[in-house]
């Protein structure tokens, strides 16, 4: 499984007890096996890091929804209403979902999501919209990043956790709910934007706005920030020579050449 019981240790006991007979192996976070070879010569060339490179540490946040969700038009107002509204900094990554993945459709005009009238001539200096690919392991690793708007996805998920980066939670589907808890209520290093119980009620500009001034400028927000400073030191802890996770990958390894 690709976690790891910095992360899960108390579930991952849970199932090891259980009466099936299975042998189970947290081997993750798989993403931080590849960062030693991972090559970043390329970085100059990524506006968004390049914005990122100009900003101070831990002051810009990062909004992403992953490849399965595209927003509403009237979701896509309140964010950007909320997000001019909250005198922060951001990266809004704004895209189309995947196709045969799409859970939440959007208004389309001349296939591009539109975006409240001025608002990237207002937010030009404090913030970007990206509407194609990006790093998202980069950024969330970068030090200026210090907060995450998340859909919660697993790899969203365990990615921000990984590199110290504290969540907003709007969990949208699938197994986006569980993870939201997980993050808020029980590593207690994210804020919920909106809990899976209200998922039918609009987001309002208002609540954007209150959650990224809550995650990002206040006492309980900073607190949030050490938690995951403290757990993603852990986590590079346990993925290192000698650590669990290694040391678990190991004996997946063993058990499968018998």
């Amino acid at each position: 499984m690709n976690t790891c019981r910095e992360v899960e240790g108390k579930y991952l006991n849970l199932l090891a007890h259980t009466k099936d007979n299975k042998q189970w192996w947290a081997i993750g976070l798989f993403h931080m096996l590849l960062l030693e070879s991972h090559n970043s010569s390329y970085r100059t060339r990524l506006e968004c890091l390049e914005f990122l490179d100009k900003q101070d540490v831990n002051s810009v946040m990062f909004i992403s929804f992953g490849r399965t969700t595209t927003l509403s038009q009237e979701k896509v107002n309140e964010i950007a209403l909320g997000l001019e509204r909250s005198n922060h900094k951001f990266i809004w990554v704004l895209r189309e979902a995947d196709k045969k993945m799409e859970t939440d459709k959007f208004e389309e005009k001349d296939g591009k999501i539109e975006l409240p009238k001025g608002f990237e001539e207002r937010a030009e200096r404090r913030g970007m919209v990206v509407r194609n690919w990006i790093p998202q392991l980069e950024i969330l690793g970068h030090s200026s990043t210090g907060g995450f708007l998340s859909h919660c996805g697993w790899n969203s998920c365990i990615e921000s956790i990984s590199m110290g980066v504290r969540l907003a939670t709007w969990p949208i589907h699938h197994d986006h709910p569980f993870n939201a808890i997980l993050v808020t209520n029980l590593l207690k290093i994210g804020t919920s934007v909106r809990s899976w119980t209200r998922r039918e009620e609009l987001v309002t500009a208002s609540t954007i706005e209150k959650v990224v001034k809550t995650l990002m400028g206040t006492t309980e927000g900073e607190k949030m920030r050490q938690r995951a400073v403290e757990l993603c030191k852990k986590i590079k802890s346990s993925v290192s020579d000698g650590g669990p996770s290694r040391k678990a990958m190991e004996s997946f390894i063993s058990n499968s050449i018998k």
